[in-house]
């Protein structure tokens, strides 16, 4: 029985999807489940799955082709089994050869373009790290680790194999691997790289650029003494750990203070729909994660009834599934309001942009020590600056200060997130 095998449904905002390398070929066998292709839509990766075990009789659309929503990309005959394409005997003089030659092009974990690339650079798989979806190398994973035997002095480190004594590295890899593993890098030189966007850096690109044309966006800034939060957080760590299972971090804190917040300014939390405002009734939080393939925000639904621990499980779950690249395109989509921490990456301040359609969105920083003023006294805290970016056609200036000031309140003091006051 012949089984076409499609493209997952996509919802309403994603209207198409760049089809990623084959894992198949016709006429091989494939398992249940076992991913047939990849699909990159402008926000995440969706494996394409074999439904059944059989056969591939048939490849319909092309690595780089742009595909729709339910566009039939590959036929498999269920329950078929391949036809052995050579015979191997014991006596056979040339089969040791034969398997350590076809290892890597047999390697379940590559795909085509990535088995290619292995075999053109003489690269051993097994010391690669894979990022992957299931332990799967990618190209990406080569591209990294061919640039990190780059040595300053621009010839190739030894853990390139020596078969690839000429290497011609992949585009978006420096041109100072070409050539012999011990020629130094041409001084003076003025190569340029070219290699394309992805779907994703495309989509962040021009969301960016449409936020920056159709909103009114002005930022305001303040700073926070994290010294209340991280004494709270010190004295109950562990006892949190071993109650709910969970870490506990700063970022709940501020999700439960944005709540608070958005509640009592709720234009904040409100979008512009033509000539009217649309005014949220719930509060959905976007937390901008990093991924290998570029910024990801996740949405945190109905956070006005979460705890800490459920917020800290839920980012930590996001967290996880951004590395891996298995965000679904359910947890991407919405969202009222926006955190992001730049912080993480040692940002000391900045001015983040809305991501649209919301009206604002709160930018965490680098925890510094500082000195501040306290009761006529200089004393040192670990201090905050806070951003928060917002449309001033919805959002007065008044009302943005006014909501940045009750998050730092609540931050330093965090008994009104308990009291709502």
């Amino acid at each position: 029985m012949s089984l076409e095998i499609k493209v997952p449904v996509l919802p309403e905002s994603v209207a198409d999807g760049l089809l990623l390398d084959w894992n198949k070929q016709p006429g091989d066998t494939i398992s249940r489940d076992e991913v047939l292709v990849e699909v990159e839509t402008d926000k995440v990766v969706l494996e394409v799955p074999s439904p059944e075990d059989g056969v591939v009789t048939e490849i319909l659309a092309a690595s780089g082709d742009t595909v729709t929503s339910g566009q039939v990309l590959a036929i498999i005959e269920v329950g078929a089994v391949a036809e052995t394409t050579r015979d191997i005997t014991a006596g056979d003089a040339g089969a040791s050869d034969d398997n350590s030659s076809g290892a890597a092009a047999e390697d379940p974990l590559m795909g085509p373009a990535v088995r290619r690339l292995v075999e053109e650079h003489g690269l051993d798989p097994s010391v690669i790290t894979a990022t992957g979806p299931g332990g799967r190398l990618t190209k990406e994973d080569l591209l990294a680790f061919i640039t990190k035997q780059v040595a300053p002095d621009g010839s190739v480190k030894a853990q390139v194999s020596a078969p690839a004594a000429a290497v011609s590295p992949p585009s978006g890899v420096a041109k100072q691997v070409t050539g012999s593993a011990a020629a130094p890098r041409v001084a003076g030189s003025r190569e340029e790289l070219r290699e394309p966007m992805s779907r994703l850096r495309q989509t962040i690109a021009s969301r960016l650029v449409q936020s920056q044309q159709t909103a009114a966006m002005l930022t305001t800034f303040n700073e926070v003494n994290m010294e209340p939060v991280m004494s709270l957080r010190g004295k109950y760590k562990e006892q949190f750990e071993k109650t709910h299972g969970a870490r506990l971090g700063f970022m709940s804190f501020f999700v439960k203070a944005s709540v608070a917040a958005l509640q009592k300014y709720p234009l904040v939390n409100a979008y512009i729909d033509g000539t009217d405002i649309v005014r949220h009734q719930y509060q959905d939080i976007g937390i901008a994660v990093s991924s290998p393939r570029g910024l990801v925000v996740p949405v945190l639904r109905n956070c006005e009834d979460m705890g800490f621990a459920d917020i800290e499980s839920q980012i930590r779950q996001y967290g996880s599934q951004a590395q891996e690249g298995k965000i679904g395109l359910d947890a991407l989509s919405g969202g009222t309001f926006t955190i992001t921490n730049g912080g993480v990456f040692g940002s000391l301040l900045s001015t983040p942009i809305i991501n649209p359609p919301q009206s604002a969105i709160l930018g965490m920083h680098k925890i510094q020590q500082r000195p501040v003023a306290e009761n006529a006294e200089v004393v040192i805290r670990p201090m905050m600056y806070l951003a928060l970016s917002y449309d001033h056609r919805i959002v007065d200036g008044k009302e943005a200060v006014q909501f940045l000031v009750a998050i730092k309140e609540m931050i330093e003091d965090p008994a009104r997130m308990l009291l709502d006051c």
